[in-house]
């Protein structure tokens, strides 16, 4: 025997390295039959798939089990979604179940969370992205079929909540080749005319085979395109479709939709009176309030005799006339002392009081007083001032007095 010799445990480590390396084999979706299913006390599930000529171990884990929507049965033949790796201690490949369903709507789950997720991370989903729904719409449109018992349900309903708004039903298929695309249609024609303020568009329940149309990707990218808020109203409230993920607002049935479109006209009404009532006793309020002040008002005595007040005022206005023309005449008075009083002062100090007393002012030629004799020599003209009389002279001597 030539080359390298393996060990049990290599085999087996390296077939399972291969198997979980094979994209094929990484992801994988089997359909079969349950049987032989063991599920343990760790929570663990074991089991076998089989069809009608071979057979394949698998285990679903806890962590995986918990989120099953279905219990597990021997005898339902289910599609289960995992990968393909071997247990190394038994040599044994086996299906590590992550998630499964019924058979039957099988593929349409596998493509619904295939497009679930493509549109997810385009951020259709993304609640920032959502209009907020009219509080009192004036035009309703309803995307559905219009024989359904769901648009009958609706119109009634709006109607007997909300009279007041105008509702337009757009009849196109809601199941079957070519709903989804009359359903996009209809969503974007009412976007090119503003045909409308809301637009429901749903249908009642079904299978999942029933409702496909609302799974499908042009519809949710109608939808999401629509400029006028979109109401999504597919089936009952266990059903969940792309259109519920993409809408403005999701509705758990059809009826559902319509409550959540309009207000109640009973409420409104309610509100109303309630308003008026609140009106009335604020208005009662005032009314009276105001009433009490005019009263208060009417009582005081101007309002009791309105020539008296003027009377008083006049009075009034006759004593402070009277008052300043005294303070008036006062004032002058005092001026008029103290003006006499400086005029007296002042006229003592005069000098032509002085020269009444015998004296006499000397000037020389050019007007300027004569102090001393000091400039003055014999022969300049001098001018003596007296009390009614001017002088004209000549100094014939010059004799200073002795001190």
């Amino acid at each position: 025997m030539k080359g390298h010799i393996f060990s049990i445990s290599e085999v087996n480590q390296y077939i399972k390295y291969k198997m979980e390396n094979d994209p094929n084999l990484s992801l994988i979706y089997v359909r079969g039959e349950i049987s032989n299913y063991k599920p343990h006390s760790s929570g663990h599930h074991y089991m076998t798939l089989k069809d009608e000529n071979a057979v394949l171990r698998a285990v679903m884990f806890k962590s995986d089990a918990l989120k099953l929507k279905f219990k597990p049965e021997n005898g339902i033949k289910i599609i289960a979604k995992g990968r393909i790796s071997v247990f190394p201690r038994d040599g044994q490949y086996q299906l590590y179940i992550t998630d499964m369903i019924p058979d039957g709507v099988g593929a349409l789950y596998v493509a619904f969370e295939q497009l679930k997720k493509k549109l997810a991370a385009e951020g259709l989903f993304d609640a920032d992205k959502k209009k907020p729904v009219p509080k009192y719409p004036g035009r309703i449109a309803l995307v559905t079929s219009p024989t359904g018992a769901a648009v009958r349900d609706m119109l009634r309903i709006l109607k007997a909540r909300f009279p007041l708004a105008k509702i337009l039903v757009c009849p196109v298929l809601v199941q079957g080749e070519g709903a989804a695309g009359e359903i996009a249609a209809a969503i974007y024609r009412l976007n090119e005319k503003s045909m409308c303020d809301l637009i429901i568009t749903g249908r009642g329940g079904g299978s999942i085979e029933d409702l496909w149309a609302f799974n499908e990707e042009c519809v949710a990218r109608a939808i999401f395109a629509s400029e006028i808020p979109v109401i999504s109203a597919v089936g009952h409230e266990p059903d969940v479709t792309i259109s519920d993920f993409v809408a403005d607002l999701r509705a758990a049935t059809p009826s559902n939709a319509a409550e959540l479109a309009v207000p109640d006209c009973v409420s409104i009404k309610s509100s109303l009176n309630d308003a008026n009532i609140r009106i009335i006793q604020a208005v009662t309020h005032k009314i009276r309030f105001y009433r009490e002040v005019l009263a208060k008002i009417s009582e005081k005595p101007v309002m009791q005799s309105p020539l008296a007040y003027f009377q008083e005022r006049r009075m009034l206005l006759d004593y402070t006339g009277d008052k300043l023309d005294s303070l008036i005449h006062k004032r002058i008075s005092d001026y008029k002392q103290r003006f006499i009083g400086l005029a007296s002062a002042l006229d003592a100090l005069s000098p032509l009081k002085v020269l009444a007393r015998g004296y006499s002012i000397t000037t020389d030629s050019d007007g300027r007083v004569i102090k001393d004799v000091s400039g003055v020599n014999v022969g300049d003209r001098i001018n003596i001032r007296l009390n009614a009389a001017n002088l004209d002279c000549s100094v014939n001597n010059v004799k200073k007095l002795k001190d």
